[in-house]
């Protein structure tokens, strides 16, 4: 629970200029924050620990980094643990192509004790040996570019978005412009939230003063004035709603023929929100793939910020439930809440959302019915009653025979007859039920073809409650 859930950015200044740390984290729902990280770095420093090995998050960061064509340094992290085992890790990594470089590949590997400390000169010397061949350079002055590490609502200074700037220089007062948003850079802040007045390349910045919260990911250019800004961030919203609108409407019309096609489709609807873009867009892709044919996850709204009384009546409206990530609902929200019974759930950890969720889909499946065969019996005789018609002298072979339950009748392992008991009796007795080992006469309503050595299987239907 206590994992990274954030992009964390920040730099290190050595004698040999500064280097910027984009800290992405390591479970599997993060595959898009991931994704994302990759994109914006020149190195990446996989972490893998000597004692647990290769995760399958680690094979999502190989992937995205050989995607990204970005070159791996592997930091063998917990070397101090007693259990720890480098060399079955590099044989891990090896099946996965990733070769070190004593064993004759390309990739650094550097032990490391982040508890100790040990290794991490020798891993920031593999970064700065690793940089030198990439011979990567950037232009340190005119106006900024840069990307959107991460970007969230604060309640009392609006929007923050964390800023990597990747060439030129940000000052503080210019206009930005990332994505869809747009502003002037009231105020900048450093990775120990310091105030700064400007930031040159590598350098990770908080930044305030947008319109609205942009994508983590967005392109962010320094532009000459705001009225350019705002007229780019409109028509790239307006392009936006285009697009989106023409994908609501699809999915709508996809909807319909889809449940037309299978029936009755359950469908969970959510209302989400989330204190930072990376989050939401992990438990959205996370809670979305939790759909199957017959429950779906729809996703009403999703936004960052807390939860208003306007996400309360889309809950109500849509038949929604609210699902908050690191935020809480305001009091004009928790009153409609209270009236409207609406079913609210808090989160701080996304496993355990994804988990939740997965049990109310379970709820929501229609359940199956299970067979299971509980008694098998073997004609040893057949005879003739006056009373009782075709009368199989049977031995339970196997479980239990009972009276109400459904049959079927077997001849060397082929179903020949299925059907129900007229009579089941013992000793000239009607009984309810005869165990394993005793002998029964057995009466099969309608059907008097039953033969020496033929099976009479007696089997049980129920409707078991079904998960995902």
């Amino acid at each position: 629970g206590g994992i990274t859930q954030h992009i964390g950015a920040y730099h290190v200044s050595t004698p040999k200029g500064s280097v910027c740390f984009l800290d992405t984290p390591g479970h599997a729902a993060f595959t898009a924050m991931r994704a994302r990280g990759a994109k914006v770095t020149d190195i990446v420093i996989l972490v893998v620990a000597a004692d647990d090995g290769v995760m399958p998050q680690t094979m999502e960061a190989i992937q995205h980094a050989k995607e990204a064509s970005v070159p791996l340094i592997v930091a063998l992290n917990k070397i101090d643990k007693p259990d720890a085992d480098q060399d079955r890790v590099k044989q891990e990594l090896v099946a996965k192509e990733v070769i070190p470089e004593d064993w004759g590949g390309d990739t650094m590997f550097v032990p490391v004790s982040a508890k100790t400390g040990a290794g991490v000169d020798d891993l920031l010397d593999a970064i700065l040996l690793q940089s030198e061949m990439l011979e990567l350079t950037t232009v340190a002055e005119g106006a900024a570019t840069g990307v959107i590490v991460e970007s969230r609502l604060d309640k009392g200074r609006g929007v923050i978005a964390t800023v990597l700037v990747q060439s030129g220089i940000l000052n503080k007062g210019n206009i930005l412009l990332a994505g869809r948003e747009f502003g002037r850079v009231r105020a900048m802040l450093d990775e120990n939230g310091k105030p700064i007045s400007e930031a040159g390349p590598s350098i990770p910045v908080e930044v305030l003063g947008l319109s609205g919260v942009p994508n983590a990911g967005d392109e962010v250019v320094v532009v000459p004035n705001e009225r350019k800004a705002r007229e780019i961030a409109l028509f790239r919203q307006g392009k936006y709603r285009d697009v989106r609108l023409a994908h609501q409407q699809a999915t709508k019309l996809e909807n319909m023929f889809s449940q037309m096609q299978s029936g009755q489709v359950s469908t969970l609807k959510v209302v989400l929100k989330a204190d930072v873009h990376g989050s939401l867009e992990a438990l959205s892709e996370s809670l979305t793939k939790l759909s199957t044919d017959e429950v779906k996850v729809h996703i009403v709204v999703s936004g960052v910020g807390g939860i208003t009384e306007s996400d309360a009546n889309l809950a109500v409206a849509s038949g929604a439930i609210i699902i908050g990530f690191n935020v809480r609902a305001n009091s004009g929200a928790k009153q409609l809440i209270r009236e409207e019974d609406i079913d609210l759930h808090y989160y701080s950890v996304i496993y355990e959302a994804i988990d939740e969720v997965k049990k109310a889909l379970s709820g929501m499946l229609a359940p199956e019915e299970v067979e299971s065969i509980i008694g098998l019996a073997e004609v040893r005789q057949v005879f003739s009653s006056p009373k009782f018609g075709l009368v199989a002298g049977c031995m339970v072979a196997d479980g239990i025979i009972k009276r109400s339950s459904p049959i079927r009748v077997l001849r060397d392992n082929v179903v020949i007859f299925e059907g129900e008991l007229d009579s089941l009796r013992r000793f000239k007795e009607d009984v309810q039920e005869v165990k394993h080992g005793m002998e029964c006469g057995i009466g099969v309503k309608n059907y008097s073809d039953v033969k020496v050595s033929d099976q009479i299987e007696i089997y049980e239907r129920k409707m078991v409650a079904r998960s995902l």
